[in-house]
């Protein structure tokens, strides 16, 4: 019992300090605070995006997540891919929306590298040339096979971060690592919740998304309590926590091809 209380204690010290440190964060970049309309926020490009006519000739695959609009973005991202192949001169982008449409499933909804409604994503990962070629077929099968194509819950999903776990579990080359506070990414039916984690390789053990655990080739090790994930990534040494999703050594996107 006593053991019990001192891991109770500890995890909510994890989530009052890791919600601290996001919401100062939020302050310091005027994302929450600014009282912003969503019509009016930011969607313009937050030039991350390889020019796609200057890389004509190369196949490319990155995957965004920024924070989610207003108060929600003190706890969880929104994530997003783009991609395109060899020879072509526009990005695809596709994503999970909740507003505006039964299929929830949206082919470019904003802008490849746009801000989120006012939030500046961050590159998640990316792939280059015959590396990414190779992979695009899969990335196109797994959006077409994603399961909840109608459906939407943000908490604890499957929303917008179920989507992208999706799709790297069917597409392991992809090597996505989905940030602690990618809430909805543990998401898992009830009927399969042994499986892949999204980094695609690994093991994932999870109740609908509230609670499990992961080891994953890309994760590391991490604990879902309510989807409030908390964890360690041994390959680049780092805390996985809630709310801010990552404390320690930035992870390189991985650019291959």
């Amino acid at each position: 019992m006593f053991y019990l209380k001192v891991i109770s204690i500890s995890f909510i010290c994890v989530l009052l300090l890791s919600f601290a440190q996001s919401y100062v964060k939020a302050t310091h970049s005027g994302v929450v605070l600014t009282g912003q309309n969503w019509s009016t926020a930011r969607r313009d490009s937050a030039g991350l995006a390889p020019d796609a006519l200057h890389y004509k000739d190369t196949a490319i695959v990155q995957v965004y997540a920024a924070p989610t609009f207003g108060w929600r973005g003190l706890l969880a991202v929104h994530p997003w891919i783009i991609f395109k192949k060899a020879g072509e001169t526009q990005y695809h982008r596709y994503e999970v929306v909740s507003w505006g449409s039964s299929n929830v499933i949206r082919q470019n909804y904003a802008l490849p590298d746009g801000f989120w409604f006012g939030a500046k994503p961050g590159l998640l990962v990316e792939h280059r040339g015959a590396a990414a070629e190779a992979m695009i077929p899969h990335i196109e099968a797994a959006i077409a096979s994603y399961p909840w194509p109608h459906t939407y819950r943000v908490w604890p999903g499957p929303n917008s971060n179920t989507f992208l776990a999706h799709i790297g579990r069917e597409v392991p080359a992809l090597k996505l690592d989905l940030p602690a506070n990618a809430i909805g990414k543990d998401f898992r039916p009830l009927s399969h919740p042994i499986g892949l984690p999204p980094s695609g390789k690994g093991l994932q053990v999870s109740l609908l998304g509230a609670l499990g655990f992961t080891i994953g080739a890309q994760e590391g090790v991490e604990i879902n309590i309510l989807a409030f994930n908390l964890g360690v990534d041994v390959r680049s040494p780092a805390l996985r926590l809630p709310f801010i999703g990552r404390l320690g050594m930035a992870k390189a996107s991985d650019v291959s091809g």
